[in-house]
């Protein structure tokens, strides 16, 4: 389901050299002992979900399914990057898949919200609000929006059915908003932080409603979980390309770029940059997590990646089989003298190109490259490889004796930014 090339890594150090660390650590994680592990329940969370929830989910996402035209997933940062990033990376940018899901809550742009709210006028909507607190800003302002917008065109008896939230179980603004309006709620779990929530409520009740398996997805954990269930470097591909990041940091690679050759990956990556900024970037270390799609993105960063100060290293997504593919056609003419492609598949060209880049990058540019061989882009696909870069992230960071779970940093421009507005 998915495979790791280090061959062109260009790592100075062998990767046993950190079984000893690696161990010590793996079994702090699974025995819950590591630092911050009041939130590693997402280690466990393929066997351990919530049965009678996922069935809630099923039940009701195939009833927004069959009502509206578009659901509006109100929150931002994990509650909605995991989401968006199954989403686009499984049904593809031009989807005919109904509802249609919008994100909101994630931004202050006036422009965005009100086009939103535009956009939505004479449609059949309903809304999943996702907070554990309900007071996250950018989600509680857009939230009263849409809140007014649907009791306005349904009427308050209505606007319940078509509200769901997605809040902490007993307690909080939204969980008291949610009680006292009669919405249907999902649970986001006590300990497990929002950018693993992906495989939880958090993510699924959305991913469901855009006509995704879930189920597939889940197994796709599961089958992940058991294929990283050992601490040695020899058999765990996760624990391998966490190791791998620490020597190539030590080397002075202080940027990881992740790569994909498909624009449904574009988010999937923005997904992945929380994932490992948040738990990262802490105490004046971390690398930093950057992103890129070529061949788009060659015009535009390929010259820096190439020839440019050599702080950075490479991990690329190779899609093995495309979700769809087409035929290069003939032209009799040949005016554009492109026949050279003629009865080619385009997925054979954008392998090509990425050849052509990897030996660019690796062997003139001196650029390290880390290969993530995907099977394909779906559901089970995604579940499986969430999960390794769970396991990566949680054991990259834990090598830096760093706690992997919290965000302490993110507070501090909430506080500045309450000042300036008056709260």
């Amino acid at each position: 389901m998915l495979r790791l090339d280090l061959t062109h890594a260009k790592l100075n150090k062998d990767l046993a050299t950190y079984q000893k660390q690696v161990t010590t650590l793996h079994e702090a994680l699974m025995n819950k002992t590591c630092k911050g592990n009041d939130y590693v329940g997402w280690v466990e969370w393929p066997n351990q979900y919530d049965r009678d929830e996922l069935v809630k989910i099923l039940e009701e996402s195939k009833k927004v399914r069959e009502n509206a035209d578009v659901l509006l997933v109100c929150g931002i940062g994990g509650s909605y990057l995991g989401a968006r990033a199954v989403i686009e990376m499984v049904n593809g940018l031009y989807s005919k898949s109904k509802p249609e899901v919008i994100f909101i809550g994630n931004t202050f742009s006036s422009t965005y919200i009100a086009q939103v709210l535009k956009y939505i006028e004479g449609k059949s909507v309903y809304c999943n609000v996702i907070s554990k607190s309900g007071t996250t800003t950018e989600t509680a302002l857009a939230f009263r929006l849409i809140k007014q917008f649907i009791e306005k065109t349904y009427g308050k008896a209505e606007a319940k059915n078509r509200i769901y939230a997605t809040t902490d179980a007993h307690k909080g603004t939204l969980k008291n908003i949610a009680e006292k309006e009669g919405y249907v709620t999902f649970n986001i779990p006590d300990d497990i932080g929002g950018r693993f929530s992906v495989i939880t409520a958090v993510g699924l009740f959305p991913i469901a409603v855009a006509g995704i398996d879930i189920e597939a997805l889940l197994l796709g954990t599961k089958k992940a979980y058991e294929d990283f269930s050992s601490s040695d470097l020899k058999q765990n591909i996760a624990y391998q390309y966490a190791v791998a990041r620490r020597i190539l940091q030590d080397a002075g690679k202080d940027v990881e770029m992740l790569v994909s050759y498909e624009l449904q990956m574009v988010m999937f990556a923005e997904w992945w940059k929380q994932l490992f900024g948040e738990s990262e970037g802490k105490n004046g270390l971390g690398i930093l997590p950057t992103s890129a799609n070529f061949s788009t993105d060659l015009h535009s960063l390929g010259q820096f990646v190439q020839d440019g100060k050599k702080v950075l290293f490479e991990t690329v997504l190779v899609v093995d089989k495309p979700t769809l593919d087409i035929e290069f056609p003939s032209d009799e003419e040949n005016l554009d003298q492109m026949n050279y492609l003629a009865s080619k598949k385009l997925s054979w060209v954008n392998e090509m190109a990425r050849l052509g880049t990897l030996e660019a990058h690796e062997v003139t540019g001196n650029v390290a490259n880390i290969m993530i061989h995907l099977q394909d882009m779906s559901a089970e696909t995604f579940g499986y490889l969430a999960y390794f870069f769970f396991r990566a992230c949680a054991m990259t960071v834990l090598l830096l004796d760093v706690n992997p779970f919290d965000q302490p940093g993110v507070e501090i421009y909430k506080k500045n930014m309450f000042k300036l507005l008056g709260k």
